[in-house]
């Protein structure tokens, strides 16, 4: 591996677009990471200028690699190392999904009741 070049897991993992690394790992193996419209595997070599496009269910994210980074960075600086060419139109889809979520509840209404608890188990099929 040369300087310019690091695993895709980590370097999602650095730039905080997940929280951990096996979550990396796992995202590129269920075929939710892309580069150049091919999935790719944890161990794919990132370079800079690349497109990665990452799959979630309430948002599909487009990212340009800028730098190389293999080691976590703070939030401030993830700029440094990934430009977000996501549209707005997908962060507002993020924003209804989480909006249209059964499983929300309103800010400050406390804990669920044992009701509330047993609608939305029922719900989620558990």
């Amino acid at each position: 591996m040369s300087e310019g070049e690091v695993r895709i897991d980590k370097w999602l993992w650095a730039t905080r677009v997940f929280k951990t690394r096996p979550e990396a790992a796992q995202a590129c193996q269920g075929d939710r990471v892309q580069i150049g419209e091919i999935n790719v595997k944890p161990g794919r070599l990132v370079r800079p200028g690349e497109v990665i496009v990452v799959r979630r269910p309430d948002l599909l994210r487009t990212l340009q690699v800028k730098a190389i980074v293999a080691k976590r960075v703070g939030p401030k600086k993830v700029g440094d190392f990934l430009e977000d060419l996501t549209p707005p139109a997908e962060y507002e889809r993020q924003k209804e999904f989480h909006r249209a979520s059964p499983a929300r509840r309103e800010r400050g209404s406390g804990r669920p009741t044992k009701k509330e608890r047993r609608d939305t188990d029922q719900f989620f099929g558990e």
